[in-house]
């Protein structure tokens, strides 16, 4: 669960269908140029988007490039709901190395909810949880101590932390050294939490620019602090122009422009990006 898995986008071809060949493509790019690992059917690949058929084309592609290079593959699960949740979990386990699961979004459970749902999901596959934290998507706020409560389950390996900001929670959350790994979910927010004691990152960026976040995650590790501090501050540029509209349309017109996926469409209720963003990110990425 360490340094930075790479989130990746699920590319299309011309007819609309998933294109294997550029999935297969970007997810060696991102392993060859030091990306610990990779994410599939994340917010950041458009799983709620994809058919059954078009999601497990998508798991056999990146588990078979993991497999090739030895690195783990962490893969999206969860609704809001718990038997659906266990429903998807089930399907997906077994081409997963963990299963990063959502916080249940929009109904607002209790935190005792949140932790009994995630332990149901846990008892129904064997492959270790990652809560995925995102309250500004769910809508579901967990404090320090529910996400310490969450930490302590057996079937958690670890965290996926998007707070949106270094806010109080997030800062006893990573002084309690819970033992288990918190990883940064904000590619703004990489660096610094990295500096406070996150063993990695889950990150859209690392598409782009796998060399840079593998090398700022080893400076960080080799307390290298101002070589990671002049990366952290190289790559804040890209990262704005990447979430200047909703991910992961810029982030897709960039990769297409570099040749690592064929075409940078996206579904709706996603639109093509303007092409402001999309330039200041690949000026951003050629500065690295």
């Amino acid at each position: 669960m360490h340094g930075v898995h790479a989130s990746l986008v699920t590319p299309y071809t011309l007819a609309g269908e998933v294109d294997v060949k550029s999935l297969e493509r970007l997810a060696r790019h991102c392993l060859e140029n030091g990306a610990s690992g990779l994410v599939a059917l994340g917010t950041t690949g458009e799983a709620a988007l994809l058919s059954g058929a078009e999601q497990r084309a998508v798991l056999e592609t990146c588990r078979a490039v993991s497999i090739e290079h030895g690195t783990p593959l962490i893969v999206g699960a969860g609704t809001a709901g718990t038997e659906d949740s266990i429903r998807q979990a089930r399907e997906r386990h077994h081409l997963a190395d963990a299963l990063l699961v959502v916080v249940p979004y929009y109904l607002r459970p209790t935190d005792r909810g949140v932790i009994d749902h995630f332990e149901a999901v846990g008892a129904a596959v064997d492959v270790p949880l990652i809560p995925y934290n995102i309250p500004y998507r769910t809508g579901k706020h967990l404090s320090a101590d529910a996400l310490l409560a969450l930490l302590d389950l057996d079937c958690v390996a670890g965290v996926k932390h998007c707070p949106g900001t270094l806010d109080q929670d997030t800062l006893h959350l990573l002084a309690a050294a819970p033992g288990k790994a918190v990883l940064a979910g904000d590619d703004a927010y990489l660096h610094p939490m990295l500096q406070l004691g996150a063993a990695g990152g889950i990150t859209a960026s690392a598409c782009l620019a796998p060399a840079a976040y593998a090398a700022l995650a080893e400076a960080v590790r080799n307390g290298n602090h101002a070589r990671a501090l002049s990366l952290h501050n190289a790559l804040l540029p890209m990262v704005e122009a990447l979430f200047a509209e909703p991910s992961p349309a810029v982030l897709k017109a960039a990769l297409a422009d570099r040749g690592l996926i064929d075409d940078p469409a996206v579904r709706a209720p996603f639109h093509a990006p303007a092409p402001e963003p999309v330039a200041a990110a690949l000026a951003a990425a050629r500065d690295l």
